[in-house]
């Protein structure tokens, strides 16, 4: 018997009471193994949809890995596609038969919390169009949205901000700056019946931030002429969703989760309204959560706003952890 099928099955037994949950909310999209800790570093398989997405970071499967994983998953019934991104710069380094690319390609649909979204398993990006672990970040906005206004930094495919205007928020912005992005949520707005369309804005994190936060944008910075940027209203907003890359570098400024959160934190900070609600996301595993809330805390005292509560989310139980120190650390401060 493969190493491998004991902890598949070990895997399926965890998640057997979150999954009935799950299909109950009509949800079809979620982590079926986390190999980092259920048993084998760097191999993740998650169910899209129809499609069974395989992913490995560290190692390349082995032939009998593969087959264990497709014969174990067999009664699913779902389309299984592999993409190997253990090169050093997670890209997919594999090749797919032509048939095998075609359905890989194939555009489908996937719902989660009664949300559809637009779904393939290869595109012209590398990830999925959308992040499992944050589910628990995507609900807990549904939860809170109704009504309210709503700005969705860094906000890749817009899954925060359908998310929102599902859940009836009064009005969405999306802010990224890849249009190819914007392009997959508008598509996902399109697929959902909505009180509001989220608008989409094309744009750098900092020109942006800190026109809405009242800061406002130079043209040109120590005598040099920044490019061009989406002119914005200042204006501030009932709920803020922060979930920026590890680490990105434009010539308005640099996004840094372990070395300068706060230059990323304030402007967001001060375009969320008196008494609202800002989530703040860091996905790096190395940075210790209760320093970098603290680190949150002060960087709100110097701009003269007051944290008021806080509340951790925690990513759902498909994403388990060996001490509930998740690589992924979502905060909701109330400000």
């Amino acid at each position: 018997m493969s190493t491998l099928l004991p902890l598949l099955q070990a895997a399926d037994a965890q998640r057997t009471a979150l999954l009935a949950q799950l299909h109950d909310e009509n949800t079809n999209a979620y982590r079926l193994f986390h190999g980092s800790v259920e048993g084998r570093d760097g191999l993740t398989i998650d169910r899209y949809g129809d499609v069974l997405l395989i992913q490995t970071f560290h190692t390349p499967l082995s032939d009998d890995e593969h087959q264990t994983i497709l014969d174990h998953y067999a009664p699913l019934g779902l389309h299984a596609v592999y993409n190997d991104r253990s090169s050093s710069n997670s890209r997919i380094g594999n090749a797919l038969s032509e048939e095998e690319l075609v359905a890989a390609q194939q555009p489908r649909v996937i719902s989660e919390l009664g949300v559809n979204y637009h779904f393939e398993a290869r595109h012209d990006g590398q990830d999925p169009w959308l992040f499992l672990d944050l589910r628990a970040g995507r609900r807990r906005v549904m939860q809170l949205a109704e009504g309210k206004s709503v700005l969705n930094l860094f906000a890749y495919t817009g899954g925060v901000g359908v998310a929102a205007a599902k859940a009836g928020a009064s009005f969405v912005m999306n802010v990224d700056f890849a249009e190819s992005s914007l392009r997959v949520a508008r598509g996902n707005a399109k697929l959902n019946t909505l009180a509001t369309r989220p608008r989409c804005v094309q744009s750098d994190f900092f020109p942006a931030i800190r026109q809405l936060s009242g800061l406002g944008q130079a043209k040109m910075v120590r005598g040099k002429k920044m490019p061009p940027f989406q002119p914005l209203e200042a204006r501030q907003f009932d709920l803020v969703f922060l979930d920026p890359p590890r680490y990105a570098k434009s010539p308005f400024g640099v996004v840094d989760l372990i070395n300068d959160y706060p230059a990323l934190f304030k402007p967001a900070l001060l375009a969320t309204a008196e008494g609202g609600i800002i989530i703040c996301c860091n996905n790096v595993a190395q940075v210790d959560a209760d320093a970098w809330l603290e680190q949150l805390k002060r960087s709100a005292a110097k701009v003269g706003r007051t944290v008021r509560e806080v509340e951790w989310i925690a990513p759902e139980a498909d994403f388990p952890s060996f001490d509930g120190k998740h690589p992924l650390k979502m905060v909701l401060l109330h400000v």
